[in-house]
């Protein structure tokens, strides 16, 4: 497998202060020369303790003259606690983990393929193969979690139809003999370990529990977050 950087830089990242987030993609910021900016919010959760006005955010830009809006919210400070809120950097942070072997559970594999098709119209986020000691390959779904509670990473924030569905097509998978894996990605310092929030979704908990009794794995991913980087520390605990 190809040798990954240390960790995942945020490109070029504008300081400001949350404004407001609204119509769940767009969020306003005071840059920190003044300007007034709208970002996309790439999250498309509730956000739960990470939305009060005034905290510190980090902005990427893009020069892409095909997008609506230059900036990206990359990243929140909540407390002492910076929160990564880019769900595809969840995914890139997976596969450099993946990469550098802190996740022991999908380590040994040399093939690793991004943006997998399992039917027509379902996609997951990985597949694993080539296993140095012949086990077997693996497909593997990413979630980010940003929201904490006493220190255990909860997700979903919000009810997720599309996670449930997710869930649903790794337990088929795992009935049919495949390994299949739901890696949650705490883009947070702050969590020990994560855990299913029944009072948000209790269909997506229930389905989840459902999914590791027919032999879905669900792993959890730990890292660490700077206003510039986000580095993956190692496996945390899934307390179902």
């Amino acid at each position: 497998m190809t040798e990954a950087r240390a960790s995942l830089p945020v490109d070029a990242p504008l300081a400001g202060k949350l404004v407001r987030r609204y119509k769940r993609f767009l969020a306003d910021v005071e840059l920190s020369d003044g300007r007034s900016v709208t970002a996309h919010c790439p999250d498309p959760g509730r956000m739960r303790g990470l939305l009060r006005p005034g905290n510190a955010v980090r902005l990427s830009a893009s020069d892409d003259p095909r997008r609506k809006l230059k900036f990206t919210l990359e990243m929140i400070r909540v407390s002492k606690n910076w929160v990564g809120v880019h769900t595809g950097r969840a995914n890139s942070v997976a596969r450099l983990a993946i990469t550098q072997g802190k996740i022991p559970a999908l380590g040994g594999y040399e093939d690793l393929r991004a943006e997998v098709q399992i039917e027509p119209g379902s996609r997951l986020d990985f597949s694993l193969s080539g296993h140095r000691d012949g086990a077997p390959d693996a497909i593997v779904e990413v979630k980010s979690v940003t929201w904490a509670k006493a220190g255990r990473g909860r997700f979903p924030d919000a009810v997720t139809e599309r996670g449930t569905k997710h869930v649903e097509l790794l337990t088929r998978l795992a009935s049919e003999g495949t390994r299949a894996v739901l890696l949650f990605v705490a883009q947070r310092g702050d969590c020990k370990s994560v855990e299913p929030a029944d009072e948000v979704d209790p269909a997506y908990c229930a389905a989840l529990r459902k999914a590791a009794s027919a032999g879905v794995e669900i792993l959890a991913l730990g890292t660490r977050v700077s206003p510039t980087r986000i580095l993956p520390t190692g496996a945390l605990p899934v307390l179902l």
